[in-house]
């Protein structure tokens, strides 16, 4: 007896919807696990700018004034990033730099990628590799003449 041609195709589906579904979830992985990373560097462009720009409408004659702008550029900073929950481990402190050298004023935020490990697991998948694959900082910086 011969075995009839929808007998023959069972097991063609199961192994043609792994493969479909290793490259949809790698896809969907992907899209989600890289949103979290550009919304940090977004807000970190965001923040160091504003704190560039809030600096600017201090009294540069004042005799506190290079001490005014570390302790402006740093609230502004802290402000901006308010939304960042804990677990994503930033800390203004350590990840931000802000740098007044003759009469440049730069804000620097680099963040260390690998503490996102927290929040977002790296994937390993077969074929496509580290998902996501990010660089080891995260770095936005924001300067002006004064």
């Amino acid at each position: 007896m011969q075995a009839s041609p929808a007998g023959r195709q069972k097991g063609a589906a199961a192994i043609e919807f792994v493969a479909v579904f290793m490259i949809f979830f790698a896809v969907f992985y992907g899209v989600v696990s890289y949103a979290l990373p550009m919304l940090m560097l977004q807000s970190f462009n965001q923040a160091s700018s504003e704190a560039v720009r809030r600096c600017v409408a201090l009294d540069p004659t004042s005799a506190t004034y290079a001490n005014d702008v570390q302790i402006l550029a740093r609230q502004v900073i802290d402000q901006q990033l308010s939304w960042m929950p804990a677990a994503l481990g930033f800390r203004s402190a350590t990840d931000a730099r802000v740098v007044l050298a003759n009469k440049l004023l730069t804000v620097t935020i680099d963040y260390p990628s690998a503490r996102l490990n927290n929040v977002v697991p790296f994937l390993r998948l077969p074929l496509i590799g580290e998902v996501p694959r990010l660089p080891a900082q995260l770095k936005a910086e924001a300067s002006l003449q004064l």
